[in-house]
């Protein structure tokens, strides 16, 4: 049974990425593991494909993750730019769902944020053809050595033109609180050409 919290639909603010927020900063304060974690399901072909992901940012227009363009997901969004994002924080026995359009961010915002990364992480990002089939492990630290010795610590490292951000603008989001006997709460927001409609959905 779950007992942690409840949520209703009378109670939940009219934006859900309010709640979104809320939710989240409660899962860092209650020391989740990886409460920036999710799971990125893309299509593939027609398909479902998933992995998870780490959120980088929260706005008013969405959420905002980075990667490889080049990489299998990073190609299915580019011919389906529709994802969903799925987030579990089992300690507060909470779930969310959001639904929507994938867009790339900025220029500037890929480099102000690559720019942010630790030195090792950049180079990372120069060395792995990410998604792509390689010939051993020796070939990526090999890799990552010639552009280490490149661009020794402190030197500018560019941002390579498959890196950078996307944002997931919702569509639909739904929050879901765990409760006993298995009555569980779940809120979902739906937009619409008026703006977003809030809706009690059962178990």
């Amino acid at each position: 049974n779950y007992k942690q919290g409840r949520l209703s639909e009378n109670d939940c603010p009219e934006k859900p990425l309010e709640l979104f927020t809320q939710w989240l900063k409660e899962a860092v304060t209650s020391n989740c593991d990886e409460p920036n974690s999710f799971t990125l399901s893309t299509l593939k072909e027609g398909r479902p494909a998933a992995r998870i992901l780490l959120l980088k940012a929260v706005s008013e227009t969405g959420l905002t993750f980075f990667t490889n363009y080049l990489s299998p997901k990073g190609k299915q969004l580019s011919s389906q730019p529709f994802a969903s994002a799925t987030f579990l924080w089992l300690p507060l026995e909470r779930q969310i769902r959001v639904e929507g359009l994938v867009e790339k961010v900025s220029s500037q915002e890929s480099d102000e944020y690559f720019n942010r990364r630790p030195y090792g992480s950049r180079i990372g990002s120069l060395a792995s053809p990410q998604g792509e089939v390689v010939e051993s492990r020796e070939f990526l630290e090999k890799k990552f050595r010639e552009f280490t010795a490149k661009y020794p610590e402190g030197s500018v490292i560019p941002r390579p033109e498959n890196w950078g951000g996307y944002i997931l603008k919702p569509q639909l989001i739904e929050f879901w609180q765990g409760r006993e006997n298995r009555l569980h709460d779940r809120v979902q927001y739906s937009q619409g050409t008026q703006g977003w409609t809030k809706r009690r959905l059962a178990p």
